[in-house]
């Protein structure tokens, strides 16, 4: 069973540690950190040189296996750090992962970072590691997570505060859990041992949020208005160009509009899907947007992408982040798409 970051702190505290780990996951913070974690025990135990692999498609494992077997000029005790970015090894690198489990000295420790993780991740060759070590999973936290995260950290920092003051930390620092975890340094540098309410709170952290063009349309496909618009405002406010975004945003609500049609006609949509090799996940997130809106919705925004192209491009009046701001909240609210959108 993989262990969550939280779960292998305590476990490097109380045990000793493990001969391979897999720290995996989303979420870079957390990956970093539970890594961290595991090098600051391994040097604790006396694990004096750190050899460290950047893996990628050029990689030859038989360098990571001579490296292995050769015995060291420094140190009695070796940390080999690989830096697996998109979690896929390979069939070389899974079967030299294999073969690496079944044969791990004693003075050896291998720690495999992935910045990527996901459920077709996995094989043999990280059950393997998992039997002869430990998986650690980071994924991304769910907004419902957020607050408890934040909590565990503050009261880590000797820090505490009621539900309102961490929920202005959500809203400033929501979609970037290391801007989050500066916030929270930074409160303990400034307030040390402070208890903190939503005034004090709103008063000591920076609005630190940071929104993608991804987030911001998922929160509409979600039904969520409220967060959809609050990072179109934030996306405004940096700067940022209306026809940076557009793009994504009108191929995805130009393919809902296709997957519409499709539902209209009677085919199966889930089929058409399959086809064009969506996730799992995001099948589950398209299918709700559907379910909200009929195939002329979606046709209707499908205009009102382009004409928010036309607006950004000076070729119509108009404010196009407005524009755009109906659009979210259309796809977002189907009792407000005849008033947003209308035909």
């Amino acid at each position: 069973m993989a262990l969550t970051p939280e779960q292998l702190v305590a476990e490097l505290q109380a045990k000793p540690l493990h001969a391979i780990y897999l720290v995996a996951g989303a979420e870079t913070l957390r990956v970093q950190e539970a890594a961290d974690a595991i090098r600051a025990r391994a040097r604790a135990d006396g694990f004096a040189e750190r050899v460290v692999y950047d893996v990628d498609d050029r990689f030859d494992w038989n360098t990571l296996r001579y490296e292995l077997s050769a015995p060291s000029l420094f140190a009695p005790r070796r940390l080999f750090d690989l830096r697996l970015a998109t979690g896929k090894p390979g069939r070389d690198g899974a079967q030299a992962l294999e073969r690496l489990c079944d044969d791990l000295a004693a003075d050896t420790l291998v720690l495999i970072c992935a910045g990527d993780w996901s459920n077709k991740h996995g094989g043999r060759w990280s059950e393997c590691i998992a039997k002869a070590g430990a998986v650690v999973l980071c994924p991304q936290l769910r907004a419902s997570e957020l607050p408890a995260w934040l909590g565990r950290r503050l009261s880590a920092r000797g820090l505490s505060a009621n539900r309102e003051a961490i929920d202005v930390l959500v809203e400033r620092v929501e979609g970037n859990l290391l801007a989050a975890a500066q916030e929270v340094d930074k409160l303990a540098l400034l307030a040390p041992g402070a208890r903190l309410d939503a005034p004090a709170m709103a008063q000591a952290v920076a609005d630190s949020a940071r929104y993608n063009v991804f987030g911001l349309l998922e929160s509409a496909l979600a039904g969520d208005a409220a967060r959809a618009l609050r990072m179109s405002a934030s996306l405004c406010a940096e700067g940022d160009s209306v026809l940076a975004l557009m793009g994504w945003v009108a191929a995805e609500v130009r393919r809902i509009a296709g997957y519409a049609a499709v539902a209209a006609a009677g085919a199966d949509v889930g089929s058409a899907m399959r086809a064009d090799r969506v996730w799992d996940s995001r099948q589950a997130l398209y299918r709700r947007a559907l379910q909200r809106h009929s195939a002329v919705h979606w046709e209707r925004f499908v205009g009102l992408c382009a004409q928010i192209d036309r607006i950004a491009k000076g070729r119509a009046d108009g404010d196009p982040w407005q524009v755009l701001d109906r659009l979210l909240a259309a796809i977002a609210e189907p009792r407000a798409t005849r008033r947003l959108v209308p035909c």
